[in-house]
């Protein structure tokens, strides 16, 4: 068996573990914060409601979202058609990260797995990595999964539930602080763009790489 298969049944093994966890979780608690959240904003829209008109769920955040091209494949509107990876592929500011991908042999794992949420690193955020331990990183494929699937949770995280304590498809966790639209993952790495949608995953742009305990 290749490498390359082990590191793709580990990742879909993962995957459905932590995918099944969220689901028994959910089944647990009933109604989930982004169901409370997505009843909570309708009544908000009604008219006659006491609150301004809500901003729809599927809405992107940040200040950043303005780099994003405004048509074709790589807008927004062009990255909800596309399964994860291939979105990405087609968005300037995340090429590094998809070389990494295809690098790790993770694109068609990535592209065929079911609501996920990806926090994507920049080019800039892969560039405050020192070039020699970047280039050390992608030469070593076990690493790089292991660094790749750390940005990877169960779920689609929208973003009345980025705060909190997440698993992620490394095995480990992260954790995010703060609110819409001032969102930091691990204290460190902050969102420029967040709830990007894409055909099987949310993706919530960040400005640092981040690295699972080792």
């Amino acid at each position: 068996m290749s490498a390359n298969t082990r590191s793709r049944r580990t990742f879909t093994a993962l995957l459905a573990a932590g995918t099944l966890a969220l689901a028994l979780g959910a089944c647990s608690t009933g109604n989930s914060p982004s169901s409370t959240s997505a009843s909570a904003s309708t009544s908000a829209a009604m008219p006659g409601g006491a609150g301004p008109a809500a901003v729809p769920a599927d809405q992107p955040f940040g200040a950043a979202c303005a780099a994003v091209p405004k048509d074709g494949a790589g807008s927004f509107s062009g990255m909800a058609k596309d399964p994860v990876a291939t979105a990405a592929s087609n968005n300037p500011l995340l090429s590094t990260l998809v070389a990494a991908v295809k690098q790790a042999g993770l694109v068609d794992t990535l592209n065929s797995a079911q609501n996920i949420t990806v926090f994507a690193p920049t080019n800039d955020a892969f560039a405050k990595i020192p070039k020699a331990d970047l280039d050390a990183l992608l030469a070593d494929k076990a690493k790089l999964t292991k660094v790749l699937t750390y940005h990877v949770t169960p779920g689609r995280l929208a973003p009345d539930s980025l705060a909190g304590t997440h698993k992620t498809l490394e095995g480990g966790s992260l954790t995010g602080t703060g609110s819409e639209p001032d969102f930091t993952v691990n204290g460190n790495s902050k969102v420029l763009c967040g709830n990007v949608q894409t055909a099987n995953a949310t993706v919530h742009i960040v400005d640092t790489v981040l690295m699972p305990a080792s």
